[in-house]
């Protein structure tokens, strides 16, 4: 006997003797509108109902004993549910209507699964015997807390240990910092730890890539702004670069 949700619902719903359209008039005025397509996912298993959805479903086919009906039932929980699919519909409307939209959105998804990803396997991995500490490379002088540092290959680097925690897990590098342009915040020779991307969010600090200098800036709406008001603020350009997210800085 097949013992999924789906095929049990379909079974209750025609022990009801109800076609989809009544039940669909019956889900409406619980509150719970939905298409016909929709019930017919329930019905096939390609679509989960949320856990609203199932009750009203059951409360429509008078299942008066969940528990006893849905017993050892197989849950496939690879099955997106009601506001999954309604991310998927967002999505694909967003695809249609807004192409650099979704460009934004796969960035974002992206982004977010890797460090998702990078953070599980730091947590699997973790063990009483894990170093304490890691090494990344130091690029020493190189961020411009004033008028800007030129970029020029051949930087002086050395190796440096940072704290191995989960704060840290996406820090690949530290920068150090040239000028006092972001003062009280980050002052001349401070040791900046950057998780390397190429988009950050309003309100962020950063490393940018400005007509050849490279700056520690935080991003506003259009420009970089100097947390030192006695500098003014960059105009962030479609030549701009960003090269990451300042995290923390190093106390040294």
């Amino acid at each position: 006997m097949d013992k999924k949700i789906g095929t049990i619902l379909k079974k209750l719903r025609k022990n009801s003797g109800m076609s989809v359209s009544e039940v669909l008039v019956k889900l409406k005025e619980l509150g719970q509108e939905i298409q016909q397509p929709t019930l017919y996912a329930y019905e096939n298993n390609t679509r989960a109902a949320n856990a609203d959805m199932f009750i009203a479903l059951c409360q429509i086919y008078g299942c008066n004993n969940v528990l006893e009906t849905f017993a050892g039932i197989e849950v496939d929980y690879s099955i997106p549910d009601d506001s999954e699919w309604k991310m998927i519909e967002k999505y694909r409307f967003i695809s249609e209507n807004s192409p650099d939209g979704a460009k934004t959105v796969d960035y974002i998804l992206n982004r977010e699964y890797n460090i998702a990803n990078q953070l599980k396997e730091n947590q699997s991995e973790y063990t009483a015997e894990q170093p304490n500490v890691r090494n990344i490379q130091y690029y020493q002088r190189l961020a411009s807390a004033g008028t800007g540092q030129i970029v020029f290959d051949g930087i002086p680097t050395e190796s440096i240990e940072i704290p191995n925690i989960p704060k840290y897990s996406r820090v690949s590098y530290a920068i150090g910092v040239n000028g006092d342009s972001m003062e009280p915040l980050y002052s001349n020779g401070d040791m900046l730890l950057i998780e390397p991307t190429c988009q950050i969010e309003i309100g962020e600090i950063g490393i940018f890539i400005v007509d050849n200098h490279a700056y520690v800036k935080k991003l506003g709406d259009g420009k970089l702004i100097s947390l030192n008001k006695g500098y003014d603020d960059i105009p962030f350009t479609e030549y701009s670069q960003c090269m990451g997210r300042v995290v923390d800085k190093l106390e040294l």
